[in-house]
């Protein structure tokens, strides 16, 4: 029977300073007192692991407040007793990540601070679906360091990079390649990445980030078992289980090419794509023009006729796509995500009302309120997770 690891004092120093790092890093101020009641710590304990992040670039200490206390209005300020109680935050400019959005037409970069706030954003188009891998990658670190500046970034100052790809990504990183489409995404971005810049870059499915982001920022908050479906020109699914992201061997779980089996479907073909389809059939828009979701929703609300069949057709066949998820997944919410959203939510009510005749088990669906930031808000949060299960190992650059 294999036993357990001794309890070193490094052991128990790093478990400590995990516990503390956390805890400050959930909260706006933290003091010693605070600390020393969410870890079980003395305070000698709390303070000298507060010192140690300190001194690693982690934590910053806070001046105290200038104003003392008053016995009430026209009365002298009451003198504090004992020692002011030290107070501190979390250093969310210790360092920077980076969130890249990468389509087979464009890609998108995204600078965040520690807590996730996005601080410069740049995008940047292919001249093609298929071109070199030198060339795509040249694209990519173009978005990235123009975001970088943006932001006012140093780029030695990245402590880790999300990526999310239109292709399956196993767990190891891995790009899933029995696809023609999906090859063109294995570029050695991780490796180009590392020896340009010294990044550590975190591949991913951009439809299991768009998981992870509407999840942490979006409609999905707290929801355990989650199914983001990326709905524009092709249909992808992120999808989570008991708050786990499900890859499967080769990362291919939430590939939506058995569609093509599904009666009523058909194709794995997305909102923006069906449109633009039954549009064109149809003759256009009713005021000329495009066609596009948005204009044919559009047209739907103000009552044309052709508009409004093509809004039932898609309602249809997007309620017979999430019943055949439902069935297979269970999960308690679907979220239409990715630029489509925005005009999608105009479909809800036709799929809310469609999904008990095609499954039994019909989960609650939104859209997402993230438009097409929602793969870069979780290749944000995935590089923070990565920061954060790692800060301890992590060397902070020196600010600028």
């Amino acid at each position: 029977m294999p036993h357990a690891a001794a309890a070193t004092p490094q052991l128990l120093r790093r478990v400590n300073a995990q516990a503390v790092l956390r805890h400050i890093r959930g909260a706006d101020v933290a003091t010693g007192t605070e600390l020393m009641a969410l870890t079980g710590l003395t305070r000698a304990s709390v303070i000298a692991v507060c010192e140690d992040l300190i001194g690693r670039g982690w934590i910053v200490e806070l001046d105290q407040p200038r104003n003392e206390p008053h016995a009430g209005r026209g009365m002298p300020p009451v003198p504090r007793k004992g020692r002011p109680a030290r107070r501190f935050a979390f250093n969310r400019e210790a360092g920077f990540v980076l969130g890249l959005d990468i389509g087979a037409a464009t890609t998108t970069a995204a600078v965040a601070d520690l807590r996730g706030r996005v601080i410069g954003r740049s995008s940047g188009s292919f001249r093609a679906a298929d071109i070199p891998a030198l060339e795509r990658i040249g694209v990519v670190d173009l978005a990235c360091r123009k975001a970088l500046e943006a932001a006012g970034a140093d780029p030695g100052r990245v402590l880790a990079v999300g990526a999310g790809i239109a292709a399956p990504v196993d767990r190891d990183g891995n790009v899933l390649v029995t696809q023609r489409f999906w090859s063109l995404f294995d570029v050695g971005l991780r490796s180009a990445l590392k020896e340009l810049h010294g990044w550590t870059v975190l591949l991913e499915n951009d439809a299991n980030l768009a998981a992870l982001g509407e999840r942490w920022r979006g409609s999905g908050v707290g929801v355990d078992d989650l199914v983001v479906l990326l709905a524009g020109e092709r249909l992808g699914a992120g999808v989570m289980e008991s708050g786990r992201l499900l890859h499967g061997r080769g990362g291919a779980a939430g590939e939506m090419g058995y569609l093509d089996m599904v009666e009523g479907v058909g194709s794995s073909d997305g909102i923006a794509a069906l449109v633009r389809q039954w549009s064109a059939a149809d003759g256009g828009p009713s005021a000329g023009g495009p066609a596009s979701a948005p204009r044919v929703f559009a047209d739907a609300a103000a009552g044309d006729a052709a508009a409004l069949a093509i809004l039932d057709r898609i309602s249809e066949r997007m309620a017979r796509v999430i019943a055949s998820i439902a069935s297979l997944i269970n999960p308690e919410q679907v979220v239409i995500g990715g630029a489509v959203a925005e005009s999608a939510g105009v479909l809800l009510p036709g799929i809310t009302a469609l999904l008990p005749r095609f499954t039994a088990t019909p989960p609650r669906v939104t859209v997402s309120p993230l438009g097409d930031a929602i793969v870069t808000a979780g290749a944000v949060r995935h590089a923070l997770d990565y920061v954060e299960a790692n800060a301890l190992e992590l060397a902070l650059p020196a600010p600028a």
